[in-house]
């Protein structure tokens, strides 16, 4: 049976992929986006933080995040590459698919 859950990124890269997409993101739409738990979410992040990929600053009731864009990966089949390389990637794929969405005629329902 092939299992149809999975994906290419953890859960850590999908985060880092929503705070560098929202320097100003809610734990709670990062949980919701990554389909985990506020805790979980919470746990990621700072785990993303201890490892210096991101900075979390408390401002009044929220949290501001910046990303390290100079930090690489920690996988060695990975650390060739920086987090803002994986980001820019990311964001250019994302940027393309909205404009090709948005690009599309109407289907017809």
């Amino acid at each position: 049976m092939v299992r149809d859950d999975w994906t290419f990124l953890s859960n850590h890269g999908h985060a880092l992929v929503c705070v560098a997409a929202d320097p100003h993101v809610r734990l709670r739409d990062v949980a919701a986006q990554l389909r985990v738990t506020e805790r979980c979410a919470q746990q990621i992040v700072s785990e993303l933080e201890a490892s210096g990929v991101i900075q979390r600053t408390r401002t009044g009731r929220r949290n501001t995040y910046v990303v390290h864009r100079h930090a690489r990966f920690r996988h060695p089949l990975e650390s060739h590459l920086t987090v803002g390389e994986f980001i820019d990637l990311v964001s250019t794929a994302r940027s393309s698919a909205d404009e090709a969405s948005t690009d599309a005629p109407p289907s017809a329902a």
